[in-house]
């Protein structure tokens, strides 16, 4: 309750930060789809804008170890408490949608569970095999926690070789304890320095308007890109419920442009930046742009 009080003028979207709503034929399939075969999509849990754009193409982000969040960030719209037991036939599943939706793109996130003792790092290798196998010729592109810093379990998601392993920052340390209190920051470019030094596209993404500043921002670019971060996102801030952080300011889409032409000069290789723009929007787009730089030992898809 107390987040809520803290509202400013602020907090009153501008006429250029519009959500476009869908109500097509093929969003209304992917909807069937996903309650028929019993699977949670970030793209409902987080409340993402872009879901009726996403779902009328056919393509959805895949959420995996239930949709119940064992940490407490104060900027996420999943529900948070004590999730259940694990799904085991959830991986089978995951793959038997992405089959059905013909993606050549998978994109497959979770929420965090502190509660598995290797984070749920077993799940997402049984989810990234399981989706080879059914669709051997498709890209897979995974967006993890933390798992509470345990390189083990890193090391067993980046064994299964996703094509693009994402992490998000998602803000400025400075913000750390207000926004992602239990994360820390070096532990996330740890993250994203190991999945580049294993020679996958390593990725990452910033929301913005939480209070940080743009000299801040630009920090925590440089910081990515010397961990050899190559794909980035930037998107708006926007409070998911009246209980979760305050929208502090609404970034305008010329800055969002001059972000992206910033990171562009940084080295990244390829730049998302736009108020609407989230971790897994459009990322079948960067496929093109980071084929020529995979290491000879991952699979070229």
């Amino acid at each position: 309750m107390g987040l809520a009080k803290n509202h400013t003028k602020q907090s009153r979207r501008p006429r250029w930060l519009k959500i476009r709503l869908s109500g097509s034929h093929s969003s209304a399939e992917v909807r069937r789809l996903l309650s028929d075969l019993r699977l949670h999509t970030v793209c409902q849990s987080a409340r993402c804008p872009n879901l009726g754009e996403c779902w009328s193409q056919r393509t959805a982000t895949f959420l995996i170890l239930g949709n119940v969040c064992t940490r407490h960030c104060n900027f996420c719209a999943v529900s948070k408490g004590t999730p259940y037991p694990l799904d085991r036939d959830e991986p089978n599943r995951v793959a038997e949608a992405a089959s059905r939706l013909e993606l050549k793109h998978v994109v497959i996130t979770s929420v965090t569970r502190d509660d598995l003792p290797d984070g749920g790092a077993l799940h997402y290798a049984q989810t990234i095999n399981a989706v080879r196998q059914r669709l051997p010729e498709a890209s897979v592109e995974v967006l993890i926690p933390d798992f509470g810093g345990k390189l083990g379990s890193l090391q067993q998601v980046l064994s299964a070789r996703p094509e693009v392993l994402n992490h998000n920052v998602e803000t400025v340390p400075r913000l750390y304890p207000t926004v992602r209190p239990g994360a820390s920051y070096g532990r996330s470019i740890a993250i994203v320095k190991q999945a580049a030094d294993f020679g996958v596209t390593a990725k990452s993404g910033l929301i913005l308007g939480l209070g940080e500043t743009t000299a801040e921002v630009l920090d925590v670019m440089a910081d990515l890109r010397k961990a050899g971060c190559q794909n980035l996102t930037l998107g708006q801030y926007l409070q998911p419920t009246p209980k979760r952080l305050p929208v502090s300011r609404f970034v305008s889409p010329d800055e969002f442009a001059a972000l992206k032409e910033k990171a562009i000069d940084m080295g990244f290789r390829h730049v998302e930046s736009a108020p609407l723009v989230r971790s897994s929007y459009m990322a079948h787009r960067a496929l093109a742009v980071n084929s020529h730089s995979q290491s000879p030992s991952l699979p070229q898809r």
